[in-house]
């Protein structure tokens, strides 16, 4: 590098941890010029540029965002001396075959930790976290809201950044009614994560910028709930981490990044959906999880599933709609509309596949794993009108909507949808709000 030449940084995100590292560690650094960011994981977030007013004086044209490709290459290209991971649920082996491209271009690779990324709140911090995707960490989120309110204490959620349009618009969101979701043109996949907390009464702050989201629900509420992203870990420093473990997924404890590094941070670790794994599966992750954490406690929890109207799919020919995240980079076969619908009489599954818009073919293609069951993927209108479109054209009964979203409210479809919902519930001591007292306790906040 050459004498006096500001370090080049390629920062390689999916639209959330990329751009909070870049706020946090070098939006004002004179010694590093962040070059590019590239895109990975989320479709149609490239091609944008991270604005001007977001990217701070050292950046007057503000920074593009362009799709990880050849990273090799574009390291090269770019003439980058330094490039950053900032993406998760991905294994191990990808993220070193990721560090090896780097390395082979003549770059550094690096990995930023909490102590340079977290942002310190003015109020107290609970964290909900995950090994992977689809763990529950929402329906976990709200079971603490209710359990908060119960004592008495306002809770706000701030959610793991999904800024996925304009990014000017979106530097501090706060959803608090349905009618926010629509005034911020909201995707499918944000929709997912802030409906339910909205109809349980909570209110959810997101966006771009977190230190101005945290100021921002601080002013208005007695302690932060973190509702995490896929296995990332927290963007604020939490004075409570609860990580949670799938039943559904041994194996998986210490095999992704950045989970691995969350599960070992753990204040306290939740087993989830016990109710349905078969007991061995679940006595194997908590001797995952005790070889990690000797000493934490773990809690175990079901994740029971009920259907508005189950009699509407007996002896029916049922499409399943599931999750997006937790059945694409989640790793899932399927999530709880198929448990749900499964769990009825003389029910037919109708494999959506076969029916499938090319734009939803190719979600298949790049998740191969996927069962029998359709992604609720809805990052552009032309996604949620393929998502109509492979809907309408299966020759299906009834819906089973197993999106924590009202599907039909967003997607006009022709079929009847019943929509499959699940909670958090307790499945042995200690629970999750004896753990909250003695928190609340010593902190005097109860």
């Amino acid at each position: 590098m050459t004498e006096g030449r500001r370090r080049r940084v390629l920062i390689m995100g999916a639209a959330g941890r990329d751009f909070h590292n870049f706020n946090v560690v070098f939006r004002t650094d004179r010694a590093h010029e962040v070059v590019a960011f590239t895109a990975a994981q989320i479709p149609g977030i490239a091609g944008r540029r991270y604005p001007p007013s977001l990217a701070g004086p050292l950046y007057p044209d503000g920074i593009e965002i362009v799709a990880e490709s050849d990273l090799a290459v574009q390291c090269r290209e770019l003439d980058v001396d330094e490039a950053i991971f900032a993406y998760s649920d991905v294994t191990h082996e990808a993220v070193m075959h990721a560090a090896s491209r780097v390395l082979a271009s003549g770059a550094d690779f690096r990995l930023l930790g909490p102590g340079a990324s977290m942002i310190v709140a003015d109020i107290p911090v609970i964290a909900i976290c995950a090994v992977r995707t689809g763990c529950g960490k929402s329906q976990t989120t709200r079971h603490l809201s209710r359990l908060l309110r119960e004592r008495g204490l306002t809770a706000a959620v701030l959610r793991h950044p999904m800024p996925y349009g304009d990014l000017e618009r979106q530097v501090c969101q706060r959803f608090a009614d349905p009618a926010d979701l629509d005034a911020a043109d909201c995707t499918i996949e944000e929709r997912e994560e802030y409906e339910a907390h909205i109809e349980d009464g909570n209110v959810v702050f997101a966006g771009v910028d977190y230190a101005e989201i945290a100021a921002a629900a601080a002013a208005e509420a007695d302690l932060i709930l973190w509702d995490g992203g896929n296995n990332d870990f927290p963007m604020l420093r939490p004075d409570l981490l609860i990580v949670l473990a799938d039943a559904l997924r041994p194996g998986q404890a210490t095999s992704h990044h950045p989970g691995e590094a969350v599960l070992r941070m753990a204040d306290l670790v939740v087993i989830m959906k016990t109710d349905s794994a078969p007991p061995g599966q679940v006595a194997e992750v908590e001797s995952e999880i005790r070889a990690v954490l000797p000493g934490r406690p773990i809690l175990r929890a079901a994740s029971p599933v009920r259907l508005d109207d189950p009699a509407a799919v007996d002896g029916k020919r049922v499409l399943v709609v599931e999750d997006g995240p937790t059945i694409t980079h989640g790793g899932m076969p399927h999530g709880a509309g198929f448990i749900a619908a499964s769990a009825r009489p003389r029910v037919t599954i109708v494999d959506p596949r076969a029916t499938a818009t090319e734009e939803i073919a190719k979600v298949y293609g790049q998740y191969p794993h996927i069962g029998p069951v359709l992604p609720a993927v809805g990052y552009s209108p032309a996604q949620r009108d393929a998502l109509r479109r492979t809907i309408d054209a299966a020759p299906a009964d009834v819906v089973v909507s197993g999106t924590p979203i009202d599907l039909s409210r967003l997607v006009s479809v022709e079929k009847p949808v019943v929509r499959a919902r699940y909670r958090y519930a307790d499945a042995g001591e200690p629970t999750l709000g004896s753990c909250l007292d003695a928190f609340l306790d010593q902190r005097g906040l109860r």
